[in-house]
């Protein structure tokens, strides 16, 4: 069975309670080492009415905390709170689960929701997990969400949304659409351009063209047609076109993951595609409003777990499936 590292997240979230809630059944699976600690674990359990379930394997991080965390770790959940310790143990456990994985002694790295204004407050300089990683290996992940019916990759992802156009460049995008196939096998994608109507042959602006030139170069390049587009934002997400295609490859975040998460919320992951790790995650946040109030929903971990197991890379989208 494949061993997985899962970081625990922000305490103060659902991440505890779907950690708790889905033990029994991943670890029919898999070996799950959790990396949170004892006092934590009894706590959550206390407050959420779960047992801790037997072979709940979690290795301790305190020791890497600072001091304040460890003087108040036995009442360090503060339900739906944002707060600095909060911050600082889900950064202390990411960077624990991750170096059991580069130290081979876990096969993938799982992690469960942060909270960014969270990690702030503890002064950690990330924008989240995929921005971590990229820059602990220094190289660039490709933030990739989706299900085995749907996946978008972000060109570009937590970035303010007037910077976005400044990232068209075609060297970059050359890159990205290479990377992305190399990294996760499929036959065909979809690409979305940035303006409306994908800037109508320059009305709306030039950035499209730069689109479509990488476009254009990467298919010659690969001796294939494998990229589409660029398409027109508005209809890309359409019936007919999500029966053609199962991959779309957005120009920016909320352009790609609104669509995703209205048609496939509950069930979609979260993977960066790139880094010499397999990393999974949920697909969705803290969900403060739910938290320690027995809620969460468990179906985006376990299909995050599953995408470990099963290894997917290459097999999602095989001539069967497109």
């Amino acid at each position: 069975m494949k061993k997985v590292a899962i970081s625990i997240g922000d305490i103060n979230g659902i991440g505890l309670e779907i950690a708790l809630k889905s033990h029994k059944k991943i670890s029919k699976l898999c070996k799950p080492i959790y990396f949170v600690d004892d006092e934590i674990l009894h706590n959550a359990s206390k407050l959420l009415d779960i047992k801790i379930p037997k072979g709940f394997h979690n290795k301790s991080i305190k020791k890497h905390c600072s001091k304040k965390v460890q003087d108040s770790i036995t009442n360090l959940i503060n339900p739906a709170k944002i707060t600095r310790e909060s911050g600082e143990y889900s950064f202390k456990s990411l960077q624990c689960a991750l170096q059991y994985v580069n130290n081979k002694k876990a096969d993938a790295l799982l992690t469960l929701p942060i909270h960014k204004k969270a990690w702030n407050l503890a002064g950690i300089d990330y924008i989240g997990h995929t921005d971590f990683l990229s820059k602990y290996f220094n190289d660039n992940g490709i933030m990739m969400l989706g299900s085995n019916k749907l996946f978008v990759a972000l060109f570009s992802d937590h970035i303010p949304l007037y910077k976005v156009p400044q990232t068209i460049n075609f060297d970059a995008l050359c890159e990205f659409l290479e990377k992305i196939y190399k990294n996760f096998k499929f036959n065909r994608a979809l690409v979305l351009g940035l303006n409306p109507h994908a800037g109508d042959n320059g009305v709306l602006g030039s950035e499209d063209e730069i689109i479509n030139q990488a476009i254009n170069h990467i298919n010659k390049k690969l001796k294939k047609n494998v990229f589409h587009g660029a398409i027109s934002p508005d209809v890309a997400f359409s019936k007919e076109n999500r029966k053609k295609y199962k991959i779309f490859i957005a120009m920016y975040h909320d352009q790609g993951l609104i669509p995703l998460k209205a048609l496939y919320f509950e069930e979609s992951i979260n993977i960066t595609l790139g880094l010499p790790i397999l990393r999974t995650s949920v697909d969705h946040g803290v969900a403060f409003d739910i938290a320690y109030k027995n809620k969460a929903n468990t179906k985006s971990y376990i299909n995050a777990l599953d995408f470990i197991i099963k290894n997917e890379y290459g097999r999602l989208f095989s001539d069967d499936n497109q």
